[in-house]
């Protein structure tokens, strides 16, 4: 087997646990605490202020003198209700502040402490509660093991046919690229893909189908053959570069094999002969504008009849594990359980 010298995909973890990511928008739990923690030290300091500003109407029993180390000292200990006593207000103006200033500013600073905690104890719930709902209700997805230019490009084209966004785990072992997965709304599994305890967070004993867009062919052996151990029947679909590593792919447990060198080369190949055809090739294989190329089943009305006599234009027709030209003799007449292959017009924004 040939293998490249490089592959972002297949290098070391940079988060070993592994953790599942869903989507998520609001701000950052660190720059949070950041913000509490300014927003108490800013009563800290208002406290300050005032003790010494009315340092004269405090009294101090170690040497009757307060000064600004001591302002400091009585404030700390007064808003975490600490209160030893040593440094008492003793006149009315230093009653006063305490009752109407300092007493509110307390309130404020416990709430500030006790909030964060509650809400870092309540994001964890929420965000545990969400992953435990998330897991109950995925079923028949589709596990995506790679989320570069092949992967991304992937997933697009799935939702441009009609598969929701919830219904997609992006697996890498970057977390950057599982950040850049959850900001487009994918839910994601940070870890290598080879693992079995990876893929299992990403559900894969439930998944539908693979899609396995790896940047080293060695790699995407490896995930293949964990996929196939963890999951009989989910269909899978793995890109190689080299064309001879395809068949130790299929061997592996692809149901599908895409060499990504070799379909670009033909696809070059054809551009330079007839620009035009390769024009349309390229429209074909991107969804959702121009022409697509998509798969249907037969309609109760299509049964009996000639190919050519279908609405749409057929390129194929699959009857069982047999995919049939559309001149072949055998494909017509049409069969209830065949699937077509065809080739129809993208419908338009107003038409959707």
């Amino acid at each position: 087997m040939k293998l490249p010298s490089q592959d972002a995909a297949a290098r070391p973890p940079e988060d070993t646990s592994h953790r599942v990511r869903l989507p998520h928008f609001s701000a950052g739990p660190l720059r949070q605490v950041v913000s509490r923690l300014l927003l108490a030290l800013s009563v800290m300091v208002l406290t300050v202020v005032i003790v010494y500003t009315d340092r004269a109407g405090y009294h101090d029993n170690s040497d009757n003198h307060v000064d600004f180390l001591d302002s400091v000292y009585y404030s700390t200990v007064t808003l975490s209700t600490t209160g030893y006593g040593d440094i008492v207000p003793y006149s009315d103006s230093a009653r006063l502040s305490n009752i109407l200033l300092v007493t509110p500013l307390r309130v404020i600073f416990l709430i500030i402490l006790v909030g964060t905690t509650l809400e870092v104890l309540a994001e964890r719930t929420r965000e545990q509660y969400r992953l435990n709902r998330w897991r109950s209700a995925l079923r028949d997805h589709t596990v995506v093991v790679g989320f570069g230019t092949k992967g991304r490009s992937a997933v697009q084209t799935l939702c441009a046919t009609g598969l929701r966004k919830n219904q997609v785990v992006v697996v890498d072992p970057n977390h950057k690229v599982i950040e850049a997965a959850n900001a487009e709304g994918y839910a994601g599994v940070v870890g290598d893909a080879t693992r079995s305890d990876v893929l299992l967070r990403a559900e894969a004993q439930r998944a539908r189908q693979f899609v396995i867009a790896t940047q080293r062919d060695d790699t995407a052996v490896l995930v293949t053959l964990t996929a196939r151990q963890l999951n009989k029947r989910a269909n899978i679909v793995a890109a190689v570069r080299e064309e001879e590593n395809a068949p130790l792919l299929r061997q592996s447990g692809a149901d599908a094999v895409i060499t990504s060198a070799s379909a670009a080369g033909r696809l070059l190949g054809m551009s330079v002969q007839s620009p035009t055809a390769g024009a349309v090739i390229e429209d074909l294989i991107q969804q959702g504008s121009g022409l697509d190329l998509v798969e249907r089943t037969v309609v109760k009305a299509e049964v009996g009849r000639s190919v050519r006599d279908t609405d749409d234009l057929v390129v194929s027709v699959r009857r069982g594990h047999r995919l049939l030209a559309y001149d072949d003799p055998d494909a017509s007449p049409l069969q209830a359980a065949d699937r077509l292959i065809t080739i129809v017009r993208a419908p338009t924004p107003s038409e959707e």
